[in-house]
């Protein structure tokens, strides 16, 4: 486990938005963010309801052909740092010069924008860490236009793989669904990966209810504080999509077809899902905390009740000590022979007594 001040720190790290070089004109491309991989990477796919094709594309050039006259062009980009690239698929996607902007700023909130020719969506990946419990974001982005989709990502990885797999499909009738229905199913996916988020902080919040019960402790009580600090940064992620599935849906944009909007109200109402459920472990760790506090405290009591009964019995046996302890000259216990003893059985007697009291009172 990690120090309190480390974790702290990874916490309030993912709530910073470095900002972009000041003074600069808008609409000036320049990436910002953490460089997250060596060379971009670029594929390309193409189907239409008889034919699926998927490909890397060595260069920009491979991705300039138009879509077939009756299917999609989905062109792919992982890694953002290239921004002469980023520029050429921007272009490609017809889009404004302030979009291609925004998707080189990787610390953009998710936002829902559109165009004259095209649509931008900036969403949020989110990956979480089960042993550290460490959440990381990542922008996606989709700019759809007519008969073309071109997604920007800022590492790779095998998100989208079971959509590759259903376009695979022998008679997929994915494929007779225009770019717009790909765009949903590119953002549902993407909306999976916060269940998985949430699974994992819930799964966690339980296994440190039940250790709080019988083991409370501090190092609990700091990871109850983490875990609240990483839910309030899924929220602060969260929160915009709503706003923006609901701007989505009642868009006039011709881009969007009409049998697509009820796949966009059902991702609408997983957002509400996940939102719901974030407030439902918000509450439960602001009430892990309490019974963390009430836990600890309870044990000291527990503690200061044994030693204020222990202290108790001393008391008078100290006293009596004290007694037979003086220097007089004239004590007639000090001569008598079973006086030793006789003090002993005196101490063992109050001691007993006092024990008897305090069982009858239930004071322990």
């Amino acid at each position: 486990m990690k120090p309190l001040s480390a974790r702290l720190e990874t916490v309030t790290s993912l709530f910073r938005t470095p900002p972009k070089q000041i003074g600069l004109p808008p609409g000036t491309l320049i990436h910002v963010g953490t460089r997250e991989m060596e060379h971009p990477l670029l594929t390309r796919t193409d189907f239409s309801p008889s034919d699926y094709q998927q490909r890397s594309a060595a260069s920009l050039a491979d991705c300039l052909p138009p879509a077939p006259t009756d299917g999609v062009s989905w062109v792919h980009l992982e890694g953002l740092h290239d921004v002469t690239l980023v520029n050429e698929l921007g272009n490609l996607a017809q889009l404004h010069a302030l979009a291609q902007e925004d998707i080189l700023n990787t610390h953009h909130q998710p936002k829902y924008e559109e165009y004259d020719d095209a649509i931008l969506i900036i969403l949020k990946l989110l990956t979480i860490d089960g042993d550290h419990l460490q959440i990381r974001d990542e922008q996606f982005c989709l700019a759809l236009s007519s008969g073309r989709l071109v997604t920007f990502r800022e590492q790779t990885g095998e998100l989208f793989t079971m959509v590759h797999q259903r376009l695979a499909a022998k008679n997929a009738k994915f494929r007779e669904r225009g770019a717009d229905y790909l765009a949903y199913a590119l953002m549902d996916t993407v909306f999976d990966s916060y269940y998985h988020v949430l699974e994992t902080i819930g799964e966690r919040l339980d296994l440190i209810e039940a250790e709080l019960i019988d083991h409370p402790s501090r190092d609990l009580l700091q990871q109850i504080h983490q875990i609240r600090g990483q839910l309030s940064f899924v929220r602060k992620t969260v929160s915009p999509i709503h706003d923006l599935t609901r701007v989505l849906i009642h868009s006039e944009s011709p881009l969007i077809e009409e049998r697509t909007r009820l796949y966009l109200r059902d991702l609408h109402d997983h957002i509400l899902h996940v939102l719901a459920n974030l407030d439902s472990y918000r509450d439960t760790a602001k009430g892990l905390i309490e019974l963390s506090l009430s836990s600890m405290s309870y044990r000291t009591n527990e503690v200061m009740q044994v030693l204020t009964v222990i202290a108790a019995i001393f008391i008078p046996l100290t006293f009596i000590a004290g007694v037979y302890g003086m220097n007089f000259a004239v004590m007639p216990e000090l001569a008598w022979r079973f006086g030793y003893p006789f003090a002993l059985l005196l101490m063992v007697a109050c001691a007993t007594g006092m024990l008897w009291y305090f069982k009858r009172k239930k004071w322990f």
